[in-house]
């Protein structure tokens, strides 16, 4: 499992490099990466075992973030309540955003990254539906339409597989203006 040292941190060339498409059938070490991902996820979603393994929160993880340059990336966006179904759950593996709405939307809060460390306030933009084209860990092609926060945590991953940070988006001259009146604020 991967613990906060293991996470790439801002500033690291890796980060801003474009990831390599991933070959299948995956060989171990995609898998093992695959797994470890998404058990940081799992892990770091149950406040108990974060404090044990003094993990920030996460909902999404990109190889890139423990240092691998490939395009892969670990989403787990938990349901509204606290037993419930997640509401996306998955690896994506070389994923595409093959459609979006015109439609902006933006965290209320804004975003953070377990590869940065410090808060950078402002609005992240991103379209608020998205269609994503992938493949999981056996190779078959997904595609799914999100919407909301699934669709902003995937878009946010998908960033980070192109080389490309939230805070890229945030406005420097005004961080929380809204170009467009219709974006929708998620909280």
């Amino acid at each position: 499992m991967y613990l906060m040292k293991d996470i790439t941190r801002d500033g690291d060339p890796v980060l801003r490099q474009v990831a390599a498409k991933v070959t299948f059938p995956l060989s171990e070490a995609d898998q093992k990466l695959a797994h470890d991902m998404m058990e940081y996820l799992v892990v770091s979603q149950v406040p108990e075992s974060a404090e044990k393994y003094g993990l920030r929160p996460g909902v999404g993880l990109a190889a890139p973030q423990v240092g691998v340059s490939e395009m892969m990336a670990a989403v787990l966006v938990p349901g509204a309540e606290e037993d419930a179904k997640p509401l996306f759950k998955e690896v994506i593996i070389n994923p595409v955003i093959v459609s979006h709405s015109v439609q902006s939307a933006a965290l209320s809060e804004g975003e953070g990254c377990l590869s940065v460390d410090h808060d950078l306030p402002g609005y992240v933009v991103r379209h608020d539906r998205i269609t994503v084209r992938y493949q999981d860990v056996t190779g078959k092609t997904h595609k799914i339409r999100l919407r909301d926060y699934p669709a902003i945590v995937c878009q946010h991953e998908i960033d980070h597989l192109n080389g490309h940070l939230y805070y890229d988006l945030i406005n420097q001259k005004d961080p929380y203006q809204l170009t467009d009146k219709n974006t929708i604020l998620i909280d």
